[in-house]
């Protein structure tokens, strides 16, 4: 296992597979710890699940599991385990790519729409 790529450690994997039903349907399935491995790199990177890597399953089976992991909150559980087992909880991060202004909101304040902030300068 490479290191530029993400994989969950012995200790991870071990709180996750309580949460992990163990009754496969059909035939052979990747492992858990691939496909859980496969979706935290493909959403920590931001890409599109066709451009994850061979080594984590085929990029369907990644998207598939994640989708029906997220109809039945395992996939909430899974990241709310992860996140409890960080030792720094106060910090938070937010990536610039989740804030998104419409084109027209530095103008609102201008017209009026929003009477409790104004562009002009308030009279002492």
């Amino acid at each position: 296992m490479s290191g530029h790529h993400f994989w969950l450690s012995d200790a991870q994997f071990a709180c996750l597979r309580p949460l992990l039903r163990n009754n496969p349907r059909g035939g052979p399935r990747v492992d858990n710890r691939n496909v859980i491995s496969g979706i935290l790199h493909v959403i920590r990177g931001g890409q599109m699940w066709r451009d994850a890597r061979a080594c984590y399953g085929p990029p369907k089976t990644l998207y598939n599991r994640f989708v029906r992991w997220g109809r039945i909150c395992v996939a909430a559980r899974i990241f709310a385990t992860l996140a409890a087992a960080i030792a720094a909880t106060d910090t938070v991060m937010i990536d610039a790519t989740h804030l998104k202004a419409h084109r027209t909101a530095p103008s609102l304040p201008k017209k009026g729409l929003f009477p409790g902030v104004s562009g002009a300068s308030r009279a002492a």
